[in-house]
């Protein structure tokens, strides 16, 4: 049986470990616990730790998770992390708080639209593709400037940068970018880091971070 408090307890311990060892960073990112394809046990067990913050990565089965659980926890809050077709910009908007996977020019303006006939207004992250990988989604390097531009001329409430590095590299080049990025158009938050180097994307400035498996254990499905 995952032991999901002292996973959580685990993450911080690591997190405070490296930001010793490195002097910098980010001492306390906001925690995702990436929920997606996770049992409702789990979920359940997460939120009887006091865990309020969860990712998704799929509109639908997102809907399955939280739909009724949204009336029993007020301070929950939502993000979307999984790619988002502009057809489903209108159930994201009504459940989710931030979406962070927002990297083209039609979602972002589907997004707005949705925002604006809903009176809802989430947080957005460009998701950047920082290693320029054709088979993933994420706004190309080149493209980013015109997609900050567009967010902001569509009154998108643009907070921040969000990255995926390519598996096998060497992250920090991935989130050094990134950070790099988000100050070169004054974006202050950074979304990087998952199970296997959470810590060291806090070590390198992340304000939030994705884990799933180091919280909820592998999945059954």
């Amino acid at each position: 049986m995952t032991d999901i408090s002292a996973n959580l307890a685990d993450i911080t311990t690591s997190i405070k470990a490296m930001y010793d060892h490195t002097g910098t960073g980010n001492i306390n990112p906001k925690l995702i616990a990436v929920s997606k394809r996770q049992p409702d046990e789990r979920i359940q067990a997460a939120l009887n730790t006091g865990q309020r913050i969860f990712g998704e990565n799929r509109v639908q089965e997102a809907i399955g998770h939280w739909s009724e659980k949204r009336s029993l926890y007020p301070d929950l809050e939502l993000h979307l992390i999984g790619s988002l077709q502009t057809n489903k910009a209108k159930e994201a908007i009504e459940l989710f708080d931030c979406i962070q996977s927002v990297d083209r020019l039609k979602l972002a303006k589907a997004i707005a639209r949705e925002a604006e006939k809903q009176n809802k207004h989430p947080d957005i992250f460009i998701q950047v593709n920082t290693g320029n990988e054709t088979q993933k989604g994420g706004c190309l390097l080149h493209e980013l400037d015109a997609l900050v531009q567009e967010c902001k001329a569509q009154n998108l409430n643009l907070i921040g940068l969000m990255c995926i590095p390519p598996v096998g590299d060497d992250p920090s080049l991935h989130f050094a970018l990134l950070k790099k990025l988000a100050k070169r158009h004054a974006l202050t938050n950074l979304s990087m880091g998952m199970s296997n180097d959470y810590a060291l994307a806090a070590s390198m400035g992340a304000t939030h971070i994705r884990v799933g498996t180091a919280i909820f254990g592998e999945r059954t499905i």
